[in-house]
């Protein structure tokens, strides 16, 4: 039996007439850029993150990028993040000329440890920036106390966490802003690339307005340096439709990883993830951990379970940051989620029969090896 890591055909293919009508009425309307499409899924998504502001941007870095812009963040500032994440949380505060400051994650999640947050902040420090990793909620409630005892903003990446939630509050709605990326492997994912930032302040709406658009509300009078950074319109108008069916999605998410969890936890050699109290993860990855990963994953790639690793190489030791302050940064926990951590098939595309396919073939990997 063949368990595909993802299956991009397969899971759009179950709207598939809901996004051709979607794609029609769209290439119909003759108008592509900044139109009702966008309109019409900025209001929607932003109902769905709470209530709060949400403008449609081309991806999920420029997503981050713009809200740091939005904050006046600049050289001479800094901005903690954490040691693992993709390279995009980082690459946000080098473009608009900040410094990354790396802390160290929970092992657990892979999330931001806030009792290491304190120690890192000096008086260039700006903001913070948690990342919801794999889509599991970040300890927000700490990191905002943190972020009040020092006047910093928060910056949440919320590219991986679409609907999850922390006592009951959904991600993407505790920060002053929020990052969200609709690349089409995400749990709410468009036909290309996509994003949005998600607002609490008018004001800072507003701003991203101007500079998605090249600084500009009104056509050809530019009052900042902006970018080119817009959702177009054909891709609002998929995700609008997939956003209909993101809460079922996240639910088979939630039953895949509790089978997982179910049929892995006798199993002594294999870290699971975990899970804080008052947390809904919507599991857009389910990583594990083994001290023998590589060859873990080999023997599952034999059975044909496709895996993948998020992520083999820590921001600080990629090396286009070798020649910045951040490659000094230590950072145990980070370093050695990057060598045990797997990434297990996970997504509505998969029944149960595979799931249950991928627990048997990794007990089997562990029995021989202590055989």
């Amino acid at each position: 039996m063949k368990v595909p890591f993802l299956d991009l055909l397969a899971i759009n293919a179950r709207h598939d007439a809901e996004i051709r009508a979607a794609m029609a009425a769209c290439l119909d309307s003759g108008w592509y850029v900044l139109g009702r499409e966008v309109q019409a899924f900025e209001a929607e998504f932003g109902r769905f993150c709470g209530g709060r502001r949400a403008l449609g941007v081309g991806n999920g870095l420029d997503a981050l990028t713009l809200a740091l812009r939005a904050l006046d963040i600049g050289p001479g500032d800094e901005v903690i993040v954490p040691g693992h994440t993709f390279i995009a949380t980082w690459l946000a505060v080098t473009a608009v000329g900040a410094e990354p400051v790396a802390v160290d994650v929970r092992e657990g999640t892979g999330n931001l440890d806030p009792s290491l947050i304190a120690a890192a902040i000096t008086e260039r420090t700006r903001a913070i920036l948690p990342v919801h990793l794999y889509g599991q909620p970040a300890e927000m409630q700490a990191i905002l106390k943190i972020a009040r005892q020092h006047g910093l903003a928060v910056v949440e990446d919320a590219a991986q966490a679409h609907g999850a939630s922390l006592d009951g509050q959904l991600c993407g709605s505790f920060g002053d802003l929020a990052g969200f990326s609709f690349y089409p492997g995400k749990n709410l994912g468009a036909l290309g690339d996509g994003g949005a930032v998600v607002c609490a302040n008018d004001g800072h709406a507003e701003r991203i307005e101007r500079l998605r658009n090249y600084g500009s509300r009104v056509r050809y009078q530019h009052e900042e340096l902006g970018c080119n950074s817009r959702l177009d319109e054909l891709q609002a108008a998929i995700l609008r439709v997939k956003l209909a069916h993101l809460e079922a999605d996240n639910q088979r998410r939630r039953d895949i990883a509790a089978r997982y969890l179910a049929g892995l936890s006798g199993q002594a050699s294999l870290g699971l993830p975990e899970v804080l109290p008052g947390a809904e993860p919507v599991w857009h990855l389910f990583v594990v951990r083994s001290a023998q990963r590589d060859a873990l994953q080999a023997f599952l790639a034999e059975r044909d379970v496709q895996t993948l690793i998020h992520y083999p190489i820590p921001p600080h030791r990629q090396p286009a940051y070798q020649h910045s302050a951040a490659a000094a940064a230590s950072l145990p926990v980070s370093e050695r989620l990057a060598s045990c951590v797997l990434s297990l098939p996970m997504g509505p595309h998969l029944d149960d029969a595979q799931v249950d396919r991928v627990i048997d073939v990794i007990h089997q990997f562990f029995e021989r090896r202590s055989s």
